[in-house]
């Protein structure tokens, strides 16, 4: 029987595939998981086992949808303007999308949490040409995802095989020095290693709900040093006459999303310089995903003072972006960390994932989790010098996290007492 014809196509923009072909690659499990869990607890345990590469279907994750990338795009968060120019690659099997890679032509190296300036200005300096380069991720977003999409029903193997080598491909054709996928699954990386890419890891600090039915029971599993110190915390986070309210689908209204954007502009604008998503972004997601958004927002005198963003996948709560327009002290490890925690636990999911960086969340019972990138680069001489930094940085990162996972604040043994 003759094999079925493959080809592989870059498109300029997400609105060149429909939102149920791309769907279908980005979340294939979404159906199955939504019945299984009927929209709470974990949502991976009753779908397929992994094939020989050891990539399972994943569990829903917002962040891939068409629906954020499409917000993303049609915001003017990331688009040529921007330096951000779609450069989706589409693997199409019988004309019938098989596989996707949200891919991105950029001419900088801001809003991707993995960070290769040195290697750009290393490159420039020695007469080489850095940019553009291919960047395949979720912009902005430093959450780790499928960033090779199947869908099901396909040779998941040969399409994941097509698509890794498609990106060399496109690396060439763009004129681009280098592609780098930030924020996949191990699988991911371990796949693309065998197709000529550097492997790099980082770490981030992730809360694991060990089924408690209530913060007092994670509270129980702590060291009383530690304990004694969340309490205290939270108490004092809201001693001004706070109130802490979580939002989400219906309930998340334009004048929620004007307070949360005048947020996010007045600590971006510390933070960054310039803060990335635009406020049309908000409104998007607010239309097509406010099931998948929940705002933890703190109001004082009758109004809004400070909020943060998450997306809720199937087992994973996802921290984002955190403002506030009145400082007190505690409250941002309120909103953006024991708040998460305790909707998680509410909600039955398994995972809270707070963003990039921050060994202060290490106290608050977030512990390191490896992250993974893998990084192709076409100039040899560079790929040589990378490579052994590259040894060098993953010896360094496995040692590190080694190091703060004893920093914990867990108890150690039955001796001490909740």
């Amino acid at each position: 029987m003759a094999s079925s014809e493959m080809t592989l196509e870059a498109v300029p923009s997400i609105g060149e595939v429909s939102p149920g072909d791309w769907d279908a690659c980005a979340n294939p499990g979404k159906a199955l998981t939504e019945k299984a869990c009927n929209g709470h607890g974990p949502g991976t345990s009753s779908l397929p086992s992994g094939d020989s590469l050891g990539l399972s279907r994943p569990a829903y994750n917002p962040f891939v949808s068409h629906a954020f990338l499409s917000a993303i795009e049609k915001s003017g968060s990331a688009t040529i303007r921007t330096g951000w120019g779609p450069r989706h690659l589409v693997a199409r099997i019988d004309g019938r999308v098989a596989g996707i890679v949200p891919c991105y032509l950029k001419s900088h190296s801001q809003g991707e949490y993995v960070f290769d300036r040195g290697w750009a200005d290393a490159y420039e300096r020695a007469g080489g040409r850095y940019y553009p380069k291919l960047q395949v991720s979720v912009p902005f977003t430093p959450a780790t995802g499928p960033r090779l999409l199947v869908r099901d029903g396909v040779d998941r193997e040969r399409i994941m095989d097509a698509l890794a080598s498609g990106l060399v491909a496109l690396c060439g054709v763009s004129k681009a020095s280098s592609v780098h996928v930030t924020f996949a699954r191990e699988a991911e990386w371990k796949l693309l290693a065998k197709h000529g890419f550097l492997q790099r890891t980082d770490q981030q600090f992730h809360w694991h709900n060990e089924g408690f039915a209530s913060f007092d029971d994670f509270l129980a599993t702590l060291n009383s040093r530690h304990r004694k110190s969340i309490k205290r915390e939270r108490r004092d986070a809201l001693a001004a006459g706070i109130t802490i309210h979580w939002l989400t689908g219906k309930d998340i209204t334009e004048e929620a999303w004007d307070a949360f954007f005048e947020f996010y502009m007045e600590t971006g604008s510390r933070k960054w310089g310039r803060p990335y998503l635009t406020r049309e972004f908000f409104s998007l997601i607010g239309e097509t995903m406010s099931a998948d958004v929940l705002l933890v927002m703190a109001r004082r005198n009758n109004r809004w003072i400070a909020g943060a963003i998450n997306f809720i996948g199937s087992d994973t709560l996802f921290g984002r972006n955190w403002g506030a327009v009145e400082h007190h002290p505690f409250l941002h490890f309120e909103v953006c960390y024991y708040q998460a925690i305790d909707f998680a636990i509410k909600r039955g999911l398994t995972h809270v994932e707070a963003g990039a960086q921050g060994e202060h969340k290490i106290a608050r019972g977030y512990l390191p989790r490896t992250t993974h990138s893998a990084h192709f680069i076409a100039d040899p001489g560079l790929r040589r010098a990378i490579d052994d930094y590259l040894k060098r940085e993953r010896a360094y990162v496995a040692e590190a996290g080694r190091e703060l996972a004893e920093l914990g604040p867990f108890r150690k043994g039955a001796d001490e007492a909740p």
